[in-house]
Parts: structure tokens; sequence; C-alpha cells
């Protein structure tokens, strides 16, 4: 290889390898043909085509990982980019899980005809992993006072408490009484939306919580929109916006106005044909078609009939 490459001339190199001196642009193999010493183009080249300038993705003194970012896969490349073989993170929050109510039996039970498996808890566990936290299922709390207010303070030691059912209007649900009794404030109690109307958020003994719905499906969608922004920061992460996709509706969709609506749906299609219908399913309790699922279709509070072809707001799971 020449020291220096005038006008004229050209250079082999292999890719990703500095461009020699005097070199300002660099042509793909598969576009040259060689003849003895000779080169020849088959194809148009400027300067600057191929050649990532020194200093083009970071300059001397920048913060390329700034507080708050995530550690996934894009940022431990750039750390050992730059040579950063450890990172001081925050620790994954602890999040303790409970589940409430006489009606629920654990997975490796018979339930009776008036009871349900506890799926809550175990959904939640893996929602919670997923988002970068260390669940911690505390099992079953049974509709009785001291119960519940005993394992309300045995999760209030972890960073985050997070409560399934008792936070609706029914005789047995005691979630907010117990934990009133806990000193707790609460933030907010109900949220416009469906599935998850019922819905608590408050601060007790310098912990924070949430009283989700018993509903499986509103206990999803409740901790997407309301417990995962909560835990990141928990984690360190810099707070943001959730994050929403548009699709055409493939099929249409006709509700009730007055609640903002996250409805299991299916996501189809490539690129800029993505298109999106609701699944079949009967209701917040139906786990079975949520699973067969790939996303949740948001219909606006204000719109009883979404017509086929229209953008629609599409929240991924």
């Amino acid at each position: 290889m020449p020291s220096q490459i005038g006008p004229g001339q050209a250079a082999a190199i292999m890719t990703g390898a500095p461009t020699p001196p005097g070199a300002d642009a660099v042509v793909m193999v598969e576009y040259t043909s060689l003849s003895g010493n000779q080169v020849t183009l088959t194809r148009g080249v400027t300067s600057g085509d191929n050649v990532v300038p020194v200093g083009s993705e970071a300059r001397q003194g920048q913060v390329v990982l700034p507080p708050g970012t995530r550690i996934d896969y894009s940022a431990i490349a750039v750390a050992a980019s730059v040579g950063q073989d450890s990172l001081w993170v925050f620790r994954r929050p602890e999040v303790a899980i409970l589940a409430t109510g006489d009606e629920i039996v654990e997975v490796n039970t018979e339930p009776g005809r008036h009871q349900i498996r506890n799926s809550n808890s175990y959904s939640l566990a893996a929602q919670v992993q997923a988002a970068g936290g260390n669940p911690r299922v505390l099992g079953i709390a049974r509709d009785e006072a001291q119960s519940l207010r005993d394992r309300i303070e045995q999760g209030l030691r972890c960073d985050l408490l997070l409560l399934t059912g008792g936070v609706s209007m029914g005789k047995y649900d005691l979630v907010e009484q117990e934990l009133s009794g806990c000193g707790a404030e609460f933030f907010f109690t109900g949220a416009q939306i469906q599935p998850g109307r019922p819905i608590a958020f408050g601060r007790a003994h310098g912990k924070y919580f949430f009283g989700l719905p018993g509903n499986p499906v509103s206990t999803m969608v409740t901790f997407e929109l309301f417990a995962r922004p909560l835990q990141e920061a928990l984690a360190g992460m810099t707070t943001s916006k959730l994050i929403f996709l548009n699709a055409r509706l493939k099929s249409e969709i006709k509700t009730k106005t007055g609640l903002k609506r996250f409805l299991p749906g299916m996501l189809s299609g490539e690129f800029e044909r993505a298109e999106v219908e609701l699944a079949a399913w009967h209701g917040s309790g139906d786990v079975v078609s949520t699973a067969r699922s790939n996303c949740f279709v948001v219909i606006p509070a204000d719109r009883e009939r979404i017509a086929v072809g229209e953008w629609v707001a599409v929240m991924l799971r």
C-alpha cells in the first residue's frame, strides 16, 4: 500500500479499516474490476462515500451513557467500545406482589365452584422481571383485616408493593381501608380507563404502592400504564412518555364512550402495511384470548365507532 494516495490512485483495504492518507472515499469491491494494476469503477463515487469520519459517533469528553440509561445490549456495546469493563449502576428494585381475596387459591390447588387460581401474582412477577425488577411473591392475603394488614406491612419493606384485588366497592374489598390504617397517603383512586378503572396509588412508610384490579387483564394493563414507569424510576431510569405505535384498523370497532379503552388485539402485516384488529375476547378476565393477542388497541374515550382503515394507537405487549 502506498504511504500516500494521490489523484487517480486507489489502494485495497479491509472492511472497517482506516482509510489510507490522501483517500477521500471507499468503493465496495463489488463495484470494481481489476486488470493488472488497473482498477475500473463500475459505479459512480463522490468524496466521503463509505467513510465514517473520526469523532462522528462521539467527541472526546462527551458522555455516551448518561445517568438513567438502561444497560441493554446496545449500551453494553458502547461501554465495551470505549474500554469500560465495569459500570456504576442502580440495583434492581425489590417489588412485593400480594394477591388478595378469599376466592383465590394457589395454582397447584383444585379450585372450588366459587374460586379461581392465583394467576395475577405470577403474571405480575413476569412483568416486574421484564421491566428490570426483582419480584417477591407474598402469596395470598385473605379478606380479614389483621391478616391483610400484616401482609401489607410485609410488602412495604420492599421498594414497591403491588396488590391485586380488593380495591373496588364490594363489602369485602378491604385493601384501601387497611392501607389507610398503615398511614397511607393516596395520590389517586380510580382511572377513566377500561379495563383497569378501580386502581389506587399512594405511599406508606416512605414506600410506594399500587392497588391493582383483581381481573387478570386489568392487572396486566394497569401495570404497563402505571406501575412499570414508577418501577423504572425506582431503578434509576430516566422517565419517559409511554410509546405507542399506529396501525390501520382491519375490522370496525363499536364501543361505548366515556372511558379510554385498552383492548387485546392482533397486529399483523409488515412495514408500512401494518394493520390491527381486536381479539375475540370476553372481558377483563379472559386471559386465554389475551395470551393469543400481541398488543392492546387504544380506543379514545370519545369514540363509539372506528371504521375500517382508520389509524388507531397500539400498545405492544
